[in-house]
């Protein structure tokens, strides 16, 4: 099956994220089986934290703007929980999410790496698919999904603030020459949402173009696997 093909599977356990939804759930379960310090573990307590916290403002019911918005998140975070499960199983997940999941427990990289690095991927390619999924969900383009992107968008940025607040080190034990400053400063994550968005509009209009489609996917997952790796170089 293609990549363009496999983002048109519908996800797991329904549409909707609420407070008992199959997603979270699935992310509760991952949470108890790593430890706190595992890489991968990192990532999805934030994760798991912010999409906790912002749940009602997903929305529910018909399809409308808010509830376009919630199948957008749902569909971006289905994509990382189906790479990590994947691994988990003894597969091959998406190229993007390998740093991560091969560099979970090197001693060198912190917390704030690791996590950063699972947004990269999560943006760069988890949430490119998410708006192909969702379109063809809902039978519309990518311009018409413009302001559910935003939405969705919004959440990534508390997740950031989320990894900034928690995981930072303090001025204490983060000096001005420490490499993790460089890596922090030198991603945006504003950058990656706008290259995402690109992204998802190329493949769409490459649909009826398999083979294209296909190798534009393996190019924008290799991508961010790419950013993903530089995130995880090891600082002590």
């Amino acid at each position: 099956m293609t990549q363009i093909e496999q983002s048109a599977v519908p996800g797991r356990g329904g549409d909707q994220t609420t407070a008992d939804s199959p997603v979270i759930e699935r992310m509760r379960e991952l949470r108890s089986r790593w430890p706190s310090g595992d890489g991968v573990a990192v990532f999805n307590e934030a994760y798991l934290d912010v999409v906790e916290r912002v749940d009602p403002y997903l929305g529910r019911g018909g399809f409308d703007d808010r509830e376009a918005a919630a199948l957008l998140g749902v569909r971006c975070a289905e994509r990382y929980l189906s790479a990590v499960e994947t691994a988990t199983a003894g597969g091959r997940p998406p190229e993007c999410w390998r740093p991560l999941l091969q560099f979970r427990r090197h001693p060198g990289v912190r917390p704030l790496q690791f996590a950063l690095s699972g947004l990269q991927a999560h943006v760069g390619h988890d949430l490119v698919l998410a708006v192909v999924d969702t379109c063809r969900t809902l039978g519309c383009a990518p311009p018409d999904l413009e302001g559910e992107f935003e939405r969705v968008g919004d959440l990534l940025v508390l997740l950031e603030e989320r990894i900034h607040d928690d995981l930072m080190p303090g001025p204490e034990l983060l000096e001005i020459a420490d490499p993790v400053t460089h890596l922090v400063s030198a991603w945006s994550l504003e950058r990656a949402r706008e290259a995402a968005w690109s992204a998802a509009r190329v493949l769409w209009r490459l649909r009826g173009f398999p083979a294209l489609a296909e190798e534009f996917g393996q190019r924008t997952d290799a991508g961010a696997g790419l950013v993903a790796r530089f995130l995880l170089t090891p600082c002590r």
